[in-house]
């Protein structure tokens, strides 16, 4: 593998990652992916997406990844599982380390996401997996008939909200304000439902449990100050995520949240080295803003090629 040399390595498979390795085997650069588990990105966990162009009545997540997924594979982009451990620069070669293996490639485009963010809570770690979710579309149809909380206000805990209707009880939806910062047509679907409860200005404390799994989670009203116990048998997270760029805080420039800093073009702080996708520093994280950077890493790469030469 140490032998092996790409003129692009492209680290993710969501939708960032496919779009570029897209752009950069149709441009006939010897391109390599590697993804770290399934390709798609969470995308893969969506059930339906409403808001990306060209799909009118919406398609389901892992659909439209299997497309993106097929368009790469008629150019020919090679893919490979496991886990990138670092980056070394070497100028006009860079050295990825995969699995303890080297492979040279002469650009690095960076799409690794972002992952979940944890509440930090009592019994939070101790009851994943028993109760305690990340991910309702996953994890959904294991809690029918009983009742659940979604713990958030944006748009993915509105979704996962709406969702989990599909199999819960009850679904209460947390949140810390009085406002949710999910769009409009969430918020009036939300307030439509007679399953979904809404429960303002409340975090939660803990997460209580027994060998079952989750029984109740402790709430305090952050207004009033008084503390309440809600039973229920899951609790599933929506509160933000965290960039999966850590293994990079040595060689790129990241921001106090762990985001990789690019310029407009995606170029990162190491020559030859682009980011796309949640993983960098941008306003807006959605499937189509993650097509659009790595078109434009993937442009971007191809011309650093081609001053190189």
């Amino acid at each position: 593998m140490s032998q092996e040399q790409y003129d692009v390595l492209i680290i993710g498979g969501g939708p960032a990652g496919l779009t570029a390795g897209l752009y950069t085997s149709r441009a006939k650069l010897r391109s390599l992916m590697v993804e770290r588990m399934i390709l798609g990105g969470q995308v893969m966990t969506t059930t339906k997406v409403e808001n990306y162009p060209g799909f009118p009545g919406g398609i389901d997540g892992p659909d439209l990844m299997l497309r993106f997924q097929e368009h790469c594979q008629e150019f020919g982009l090679e893919v490979r599982y496991g886990e990138v451990e670092a980056i070394v620069d070497r100028g006009h070669l860079k050295a990825v380390r995969v699995d303890g293996a080297e492979i040279l490639t002469r650009t690095v485009i960076i799409t690794t996401g972002a992952e979940p963010r944890k509440l930090g809570v009592p019994g939070e770690v101790e009851l994943t997996g028993r109760g305690v979710s990340y991910c309702a579309t996953c994890d959904g149809a294991f809690f029918k008939n009983v009742p659940v909380a979604i713990i958030g206000g944006g748009d993915t805990a509105a979704e996962e909200a709406l969702f989990l209707t599909r199999f819960a009880s009850k679904v209460y939806l947390i949140h810390r304000r009085d406002q949710l910062r999910a769009t409009k047509i969430l918020q009036e679907r939300l307030f439509g439902n007679d399953k979904i409860e809404l429960i303002w200005d409340t975090e939660v404390l803990r997460i209580e449990g027994d060998a079952r799994g989750v029984r109740a989670i402790e709430l305090r009203h952050l207004k009033s100050g008084e503390k309440s116990s809600l039973p229920l048998e899951g609790v599933f997270m929506a509160i933000g995520v965290t960039p999966k760029a850590h293994f990079l805080a040595d060689v790129l420039k990241l921001t106090e949240e762990g985001y990789i800093l690019t310029d407009a073009e995606c170029r990162t702080s190491m020559p030859g080295v682009f980011a796309a996708g949640d993983v960098r520093k941008k306003l807006l994280k959605q499937i189509a803003t993650a097509v659009g950077d790595g078109a434009v890493a993937a442009i971007m790469a191809e011309k650093y090629l081609m001053d190189e030469e």
